[in-house]
């Protein structure tokens, strides 16, 4: 402490650091507690119907589409996301003028509104594709959305492995794909589940991308290509609506769980992989 007392600079930038660490903590608190007063009252078990209607507004079909959503984003997008990235760490040479493209591509990817995706979508896999409102054609245009999170976060958790790892492997007789996937990405699986942490959030929390591709049907379609809300969607609607503010806040309280679990699970994934 005396070493910032005779620092004023650094003492006044301790304590902003400090009161920026405490506001977000705040923050996080206020939200979750406000959610929580205002929704867990309102969840009873008519709000997990299998049957949306309008007498009740069921949030169940929403939810069974969200982890359906989720999983076919996640299936299409992860694979590619790594395995781009594989490629720039691994095999593309340093100061090639198409990594540059590739990560310029990438970071324009990232900063575009997702309204800007979701007109996408529904121009191209809705009515180019003739998909319609469909699952399938919001799995697309998510998986559009969370690749480049997938593939930086996957390429910097790549950058983060050691080389003496490779080299070790090389050492022994190893190949360069055996190396890349029995040494390098073992060892980057926390980095990587961290990036599809993320994407999920994403997923989870999306509504403007979904409501022009999959839909605001309000039911568990029957197979892939049929049209459905996910959680966020459901909410928007019934908060829009302005006729079931109390099924809303239930439905936040549930879209949190949610995420929350999903996070938790994924940490202690990372943990046993990373000590296998």
């Amino acid at each position: 402490m005396k070493n910032y007392l005779n620092h004023p600079g650094s003492l006044i930038m301790m304590l902003l650091v400090m009161f920026g660490a405490v506001l977000t903590f705040l923050v996080l608190i206020f939200l979750i507690v406000y959610i929580l007063v205002h929704g867990v009252p309102y969840l009873k078990p008519s709000l997990f119907s299998l049957h949306y209607t309008s007498e009740n507004a069921s949030l169940m079909p929403a939810l069974i589409n969200t982890v359906i959503m989720t999983g076919l984003s996640l299936l299409i997008a992860v694979p590619l996301g790594i395995f781009a990235a594989i490629f720039l760490v691994e095999y593309a040479k340093r100061g090639n003028k198409f990594m540059g493209v590739i990560r310029l591509t990438t970071e324009t990817l990232s900063g575009i509104p997702s309204i800007v995706y979701g007109l996408f979508g529904m121009l191209f896999f809705v009515n180019t594709l003739g998909w319609g409102f469909s699952l399938l054609a919001g799995a697309f245009t998510l998986s559009i959305m969370i690749l480049p999170l997938i593939m930086r976060q996957t390429e910097e958790s790549l950058k983060s492995v050691p080389d003496s790892y490779r080299e070790g492997s090389f050492g022994l007789g190893a190949g360069k794909l055996r190396t890349v996937f029995r040494i390098v990405l073992p060892s980057a699986v926390p980095g990587i589940l961290a990036g599809v942490i993320l994407a999920i959030g994403r997923i989870v929390g999306e509504t403007a991308a979904l409501m022009y591709t999959a839909g605001t049907v309000a039911k568990v379609p029957s197979g892939v290509m049929g049209s459905g809300r996910t959680l966020a969607v459901h909410m928007y609607n019934l908060a829009s609506e302005g006729l079931y503010m109390d099924q809303a806040y239930a439905t936040a309280v549930v879209l949190l769980v949610l995420v929350v679990g999903i996070n938790t699970l994924s940490g202690v994934i990372a943990k046993r992989l990373t000590k296998a």
